[in-house]
């Protein structure tokens, strides 16, 4: 029976859909995000034109992208907007939320806890005690494998990079061609689910000599891949684009290109399950150390839940999360 896992960490929160003993979709939360898909948020008209600017009433006052405000509507006006995409984060370059104009009362829109909810499934809330259930199912090594963009399967693995324009994963192995990019389909239909990967999606197969080859791995990717998506057939150059919707970050965009703030969140759900007494020393890189430092909350709360004085060090020598002890 499949069931989500969920976890409210200090500074993160964690989502898993286990089958079959596998996480089969993982998704993150962290404090600071920006406003979720579905927020109602305040706002004040900052950017006329086709596609308008509002200046968010949060904290840092940011911004929004909002289409169709009629020309009636002043720089400097106020408006209410629902949040229709997040903030996006990517290499070289960041996108802000997209909005749209509503009526709707203020809130903050749908958490994780509750989007996973919406499911219908179970969701089996965990603790910093007792079995590490996600720890079990192989949650540190999924994300060493966002982190480094390997995923081995069965007869070769993919490569798997996030480019502003879209997200590329290579299928690379030896043997029979279509063999291989069965396989390579399966796993890259497994790691576009799982990481929650939308926008526009590129997988490169091994070449296949006919159409009947093309045509199977086609009928492969729509019978695996959860609509709804948008796709290309394989060219002659083995390429298939893929187009899914895209409303958050994926869990490659978080991990990979906040690479600071991915291991001071592992950091400290490894300081909650720390055994012992006394003080509680976090020891990382120095900018892991300072970005923990920078939020005395989810120090002050690392100490409620644990019971221990907490520490955090910077030591240059330290690779990597780091260690609690």
């Amino acid at each position: 029976m499949a069931e989500w896992l969920y976890e409210a960490g200090i500074g993160e929160c964690r989502a898993a859909l286990v089958q079959n003993g596998r996480i089969v979709e993982a998704q993150i939360e962290r404090d600071g995000e920006g406003p979720r898909v579905g927020a109602v948020v305040a706002g004040r008209l900052v950017e006329a034109g086709k596609v308008a600017l509002v200046a968010l009433d949060l904290p840092g006052q940011p911004v929004a992208t909002i289409a169709g405000v009629a020309q009636s509507i002043s720089v400097g006006s106020s408006l209410t907007v629902e949040i229709t995409r997040m903030a996006l984060r990517e290499r070289g370059r960041d996108k802000p939320a997209r909005a749209r104009m509503t009526e709707a009362p203020l809130g903050e829109g749908p958490d994780l806890r509750a989007r996973v909810a919406m499911s219908g499934l179970l969701v089996v809330d965990l603790g910093p005690t007792g079995p590490d259930r996600l720890e079990e199912l192989g949650w540190s090594e999924l994300i060493d494998r966002v982190r480094v963009g390997h995923w081995p399967f069965s007869g070769g693995a993919l490569w798997v990079d996030t480019t502003p324009a879209m997200t590329l994963i290579d299928i690379d192995g030896e043997g029979d061609a279509l063999a291989l990019s069965k396989a390579g389909a399966t796993a890259a239909v497994e790691v576009i689910r799982c990481c929650d990967i939308g926008g526009s999606i590129a997988i490169d197969f091994p070449s296949l000599p006919g159409r009947a080859g093309r045509h199977a791995i086609d009928a492969l990717i729509d019978a695996l891949l959860p609509q709804p998506f948008e796709r290309t057939a394989i060219n002659g150059f083995g390429l298939m684009q893929i187009i899914r919707r895209r409303s958050r970050p994926s869990l490659i965009e978080q991990v990979r290109f906040d690479p600071v703030a991915t291991d001071a969140a592992l950091l400290l759900r490894q300081a909650e399950r720390a055994v012992g007494a006394g003080l509680l020393r976090l020891v990382a890189r120095p900018a892991v150390a300072d970005h923990i430092r920078a939020h005395p909350d989810w120090i002050a709360e690392l100490q409620r839940r644990t019971g221990r004085p907490s520490e955090v060090v910077a030591d240059t020598d330290v690779k990597g999360v780091g260690h609690a002890q």
